[in-house]
């Protein structure tokens, strides 16, 4: 007999995770209602062994694993699980697994562009030719060739962001305290110790570290002041790594230049500074996963639960051990 399961989400989003060829092979796996998606545990079949889940699923606390004896596995179509799952559910064993590595893929192609604008100064020449009607300085250090580019954390994205680099002819830096020398060079950077020498050494300075008690402010005002003249900060991250009041002020005097998809608050409230700064470029959250991308996070759930039917383990599982670290 077929696991029974639930879709757990805020709902609609099963359609845009599932289109009718995934739920076709979710329905064939697992005992399935594609038209019932519950945001409460108690609305969930006390026979339920399995959860697809993705943003908005309720929490898995004490009451509701009581309520649900026999569930074995949380199958998450999204990023992070922090949120939904407490001490509780991890002291059940469950099988948890995430497609947070699917959804690191957009966000590596977002930072991949930004890097490579950012060697060719397109914000401001953009900008300014737009604005003298076709008329633009180009200057002297104008170009990808030979820069350096710091990866601040080789998280999922992170790691990936080195790897596309591959490819282009610029030097790749990380610093990342549980990434070893050996790894490092195999993803095809050089580690870097001390994250102010990482600055110092970056024309472009790339934040991909979650956001943990242990990286709250790591991007200080002295690691934002080592920086070189004109070097730019990339963050597709979470902008809580980030000392933002020093942001700012280093990018409203114009000495940095700024992509930044995340910040602090967000959005940015009417009349905030870098609004309009022509060496900043705002995105609204865009770089994660979105539109059609995120029927790639659902194929790596039903490919997920064809391995937990299967009886195989887990491609991408996600353990209570990693919490301290992750996302």
């Amino acid at each position: 007999m077929a696991p029974k399961a639930v879709f757990a989400m805020n709902p609609g989003l099963e359609r845009r995770f599932f289109d009718p060829e995934l739920t076709r092979r979710l329905t064939e796996l697992v005992d399935l209602d594609p038209a019932r998606v519950i945001r409460d545990w108690a609305d969930a079949p006390e026979d339920t062994e399995l959860a697809v889940t993705a943003w908005g699923a309720p929490v898995l606390d004490e009451a509701a694993l009581t309520r649900l004896p026999r569930l074995r596995a949380v199958i998450h179509a999204a990023g992070s699980v922090r949120s939904m799952l407490p001490e509780a559910a991890w002291q059940r064993e469950l099988r948890v697994t995430s497609a947070a590595h699917a959804n690191a893929l957009p966000v590596a192609e977002f930072t991949l562009a930004a890097i490579l604008f950012a060697g060719k100064d397109v914000i401001s020449i953009s900008r300014a030719f737009t604005a003298n009607q076709g008329r633009a300085e180009k200057g002297a250090t104008l170009g990808n060739y030979g820069r350096t580019v710091g990866i601040v954390g080789a998280s999922l994205v992170g790691a990936r962001v080195i790897e596309l680099l591959r490819p282009f002819d610029l030097g790749v830096l990380v610093y990342d305290p549980y990434l070893s020398a050996e790894r490092a060079t195999e993803l095809g950077a050089t580690k870097i110790e001390d994250l102010v020498e990482l600055a110092r050494r970056s024309d472009v300075f790339s934040l991909h570290a979650p956001s943990i008690p242990a990286t709250n402010g790591m991007i200080s005002a002295a690691v934002l002041a080592a920086l070189p003249d004109g070097a730019t900060v990339i963050n597709t991250a979470r902008p809580s790594i980030v000392d933002n009041d020093a942001l700012t002020a280093e990018l409203v005097s114009g000495r940095l230049q700024g992509f930044l998809d995340v910040t602090d608050p967000e959005p940015l409230p009417a009349g905030h500074p870098l609004y309009g700064l022509p060496n900043v470029f705002l995105t609204p959250h865009l770089a994660g996963s979105a539109g059609n991308e995120l029927l790639r996070m659902g194929a790596a759930a039903v490919a997920e639960v064809e391995r937990f039917v299967a009886g195989q383990p887990p491609a991408h599982p996600v353990r209570a051990a990693d919490l301290a670290r992750i996302a």
